[in-house]
């Protein structure tokens, strides 16, 4: 099992030590303590992890669940861009690796629980290239091929030492891959099969689903096309990814009277040695992908929220305004973004911070916030305390929220920066575990489908084109989880909205794993 180990000293002189740490952050300097690596939505983010996509985390979720808000739901996904066709090996989790939901409940950025997946391949007809041999009505089918299973193993920690272990689930069934609707023709019957309770009110999920993250990833061809030409597209639609999902009793998750926790998800894969090595992190949504420059994408993979101290200069100084500055010609906020602290590495005093904080980046949740009505897909920033970056829902528009606050509308500058895609292609289910349906190997990736107004750059908004510089304030006529969205004033959190969306895109300059905690 990984261990964290604290750098030394005594327990009380740690707590002092992240107090300090704290009170330096709070009052807005980063002097001896610089935010530490963190984990971001990660569609093929770092040069290593791009080549070993059954490792890679693409996002991470941590919401209360709206049909049953004394439990919260995590989920993480993994293995990006999977075309529904994509067989005769369709897509399956590795073997040699664990994948972790990790939970710190007291503010000191090590995992004090986490939810733990292994998994294992069943085949039972070597001789055929097919995956399965006639059409698959059930999880035990005999013509479903090639199955998988999974344990849970729930380990709980003290101050990152392990303390106990204990098995929620063995040998529970995956759901496969969605092969075509001659193959599958209930898929939805076989997604529910797979759908586990396990006592005590928690209930897990394994398997593919269509990938809930909806954006125009051509913000990577010079910001959409260096002239907004770029804008509209959601070029995940189509896509599939490989989910775990967990809900779980609230009570379970929490310490105390403090009802925050901070979520991420790691995946550590099997060395020749025998032992375990961390290759891909995920907290909040984009950091790696745009916040942490190239040469340090790969440590950032490799490291724990205790050593995100080196990473502190990407959040303060983010090279992303600087180059929508010099494409655009609109300036960038003045530096040090103080604003972006408490976003992304202690959350918000009276949101989503810890009674005692140690900065780290984590997708921090306040569980005690009860589900919103009717969800504003911008969250904090649109009014919606329920929603990004408290935690994170399936219809939070991640990138809107990021761009707007990296261009300062925490601080006073706003703005209607925007993708012009705000909702998803597939629409989330009402209740566990959630996320879409997979897209169907039947299906042609692409085809046109319904999309939100304004999902296109020759879309129309007030009589005027819909571009990068307006998108953001742009409503979708389709709702997932909540249904439709409509806009709401900024909530009064005080700094809390701020440095909420801004957190987004800044944070994901993360810092090196420091010399203190590691695992082993």
């Amino acid at each position: 099992m990984p261990t964290l180990h604290p750098a030394g000293g005594t327990s009380r002189a740690r707590v002092v030590a992240m107090a300090a740490a704290a009170g330096l952050l709070c009052a807005g300097g980063f002097a001896g303590l610089a935010p530490r690596q963190g984990t971001a939505s990660s569609h093929r983010e770092a040069p290593l992890i791009s080549g070993q996509p059954q490792y890679d985390n693409t996002d991470v979720y941590a919401f209360v669940s709206p049909d049953r808000p004394d439990t919260t739901t995590l989920i993480a996904n993994f293995i990006p861009f999977q075309d529904p066709a994509g067989g005769p090996n369709f897509f399956k989790f590795a073997r040699d690796a664990r994948y972790d939901l990790n939970v710190d409940n007291d503010g000191d950025s090590l995992p004090d629980l986490t939810y733990r997946f292994r998994f294992h391949d069943r085949l039972k007809n070597a001789n055929t290239f097919l995956y399965n041999t006639g059409p698959v009505t059930s999880l035990d089918d005999p013509d479903l091929n090639f199955t998988q299973t999974y344990d849970l193993t729930l380990v709980r920690r003290v101050d990152g030492q392990v303390r106990s272990t204990h098995t929620l689930a063995e040998n529970a069934p995956v759901a496969p891959s969605n092969v075509g609707k001659a193959s599958m023709p209930d898929y939805a019957k076989l997604r529910a099969q797979a759908v586990r309770p396990l006592g005590d009110g928690t209930t897990s999920f394994a398997g593919q689903a269509d990938d809930p993250f909806f954006l125009d990833l051509r913000v990577f061809d010079l910001l959409y096309g260096a002239n907004l030409k770029e804008v509209g597209n959601d070029t995940l639609s189509g896509y599939n990814v490989n989910t775990v999902a967990l809900q779980i009793p609230t009570r379970h998750l929490v310490t105390g009277h403090d009802p925050v926790i901070g979520v991420n998800s790691t995946v550590s894969r099997l060395t020749a040695s025998g032992a375990y090595a961390q290759v891909s992190r995920l907290g909040s949504p984009l950091v790696n992908e745009v916040v942490v420059p190239r040469g340090k994408k790969d440590t950032f993979n490799a490291s724990t929220p205790w050593q995100d101290a080196q990473f502190a200069g990407f959040v303060t100084d983010p090279e992303l305004p600087k180059l929508i500055e010099k494409i655009y010609k609109i300036p960038a906020p003045p530096g040090p973004r103080k604003d972006l602290v408490q976003a992304f590495l202690t959350g918000v005093p009276g949101l989503n911070q810890p009674a005692r904080v140690r900065p780290a980046e984590l997708l921090r949740l306040n569980t005690s916030v009860r589900p919103a009505a009717k969800p504003d897909r911008l969250g904090v920033l649109g009014g919606d305390k329920a929603g990004f970056p408290n935690g994170r829902r399936l219809t939070d528009d991640v990138v809107d929220i990021e761009l707007q606050a990296v261009e300062g509308e925490l601080l006073g500058k706003k703005n209607d920066l925007g993708d012009a895609v705000n909702a998803n292609d597939a629409g989330f289910g009402p209740s566990f575990p959630y996320v879409a349906q997979p897209h169907s190997g039947s299906d042609v990736r692409g085809a046109k489908k319904p999309q939100a107004k304004a999902a296109g750059a020759a879309g129309e908004r007030d009589g005027g084109k819909v571009n990068f510089l307006n998108a953001g304030a742009t409503e979708s006529t389709s709702g997932g989880e909540g249904g439709a969205i409509s806009p709401a004033p900024v909530a009064a959190v005080a700094g809390a909205g701020a440095f909420v969306l801004t957190g987004g895109l800044l944070w994901l300059r993360r810092r090196r794993p420091s010399a203190g905690r590691h695992e082993s």
